[in-house]
């Protein structure tokens, strides 16, 4: 499988993509590298994430959850809420101003997630934080 470098908030991890979600992967595969920034979610819990209002990534759903486990990055290709990516850095229920989400689990860190906490904290307390996703 594929190595992917994650670089945000001066931070850097090591993931991978996931198997169980071939489309998205595909499709998040031709935007490396990627680069966003990353801010920390309203409703979710211990959450950061990246808003991509009304984009269309055309994919439904696979692979999907609405509970991520720490260093999981989920894809909502949109619906009832905007079109965004989540990553986990603690207790996490996916979910909008309309309500419970289920995203595309897709990626999940797989070094440095000691780092990730202190990352979703510093999102929350200073801002929004670069990232960039690469293959490593």
């Amino acid at each position: 499988m594929e190595k992917l470098k994650i670089t945000a908030g001066g931070f850097v991890f090591g993931a991978k993509f996931e198997d169980a979600a071939p489309k998205t992967v595909a499709k998040f595969r031709t935007l490396l590298p990627y680069r966003q920034k990353l801010i920390h979610v309203r409703w979710s819990g211990e959450g950061c994430w990246i808003p991509l209002g009304d984009f269309d990534f055309g994919l439904g759903y696979e692979n999907h959850t609405s509970y991520p486990a720490l260093g999981q990055f989920l894809l909502y290709p949109g619906g009832i809420s905007e079109t965004e990516i989540i990553v986990a850095y603690g207790g996490v229920q996916f979910a909008s101003k309309m309500g419970q989400l289920a995203g595309n689990h897709f990626m999940t860190i797989t070094d440095g997630i000691e780092n990730l906490a202190t990352l979703g904290k510093k999102v929350l307390w200073e801002g929004a934080q670069p990232i960039a996703i690469e293959a490593a």
